[in-house]
């Protein structure tokens, strides 16, 4: 599959603009670490873009989330790592995160939205205006971004990064996809 087949589906079974431009987010993201880690970049990103593509379908029922997902891409013939790193990214299934995708994935989904929040609550409301000192400074506020939970971004270690670098490496992505984003 490729990125433009990949997007046709997401739009096909994605209907929240939001959790949309999330899988966007993701998918840069996934693509900078790869670069970083001299991996698959097309393969990764795959894999970022399409993690929540049961999330429509889920969202009422967390402990099947990410399951359905694996089952459709495997169903849609993608590779077998990119269908285990969608079904570990959901830490309620409790399933070992084995590949550096895996662990990459299931700490980039929460990081992406700690990212976001911290480009809202500038007054440009823009991704060039947030830097990782200041991501870092919101990251140990309890009561920011309450979603983006800390201790999964913190996974990151797994990949090998601190989080500082992990940081670095998403908000740049994210800020090269700022436009798409509309941030």
């Amino acid at each position: 599959m490729n990125r433009d087949e990949a997007l046709a589906l997401l739009k096909k079974n994605l209907t929240n603009k939001n959790l949309f431009n999330h899988s966007l987010a993701v998918e840069a993201v996934m693509r900078r670490l790869a670069e970083h880690f001299n991996e698959d970049v097309e393969k990764w990103g795959l894999a970022g873009l399409l993690h929540d593509i049961d999330y429509d379908r889920t969202k009422d029922d967390p402990a099947r989330h990410s399951m359905e997902g694996a089952e459709i891409l495997a169903g849609l013939g993608l590779p077998d790592d990119i269908v285990y790193a969608v079904k570990v990214h959901n830490s309620r299934h409790g399933l070992p995160r084995i590949s550096l995708m895996d662990k990459a994935l299931y700490a980039t989904d929460p990081l992406t939205g700690l990212i976001v929040a911290g480009a809202l609550i500038r007054p440009e409301k823009k991704l060039a205006a947030i830097d990782v000192p200041f991501l870092l400074n919101r990251f140990s506020e309890k009561s920011f971004a309450r979603g983006a939970n800390r201790e999964t971004i913190k996974a990151c270690s797994e990949t090998g990064l601190t989080l500082e670098e992990f940081m670095g490496l998403g908000l740049e992505a994210m800020q090269g996809i700022a436009k798409e984003l509309k941030l």
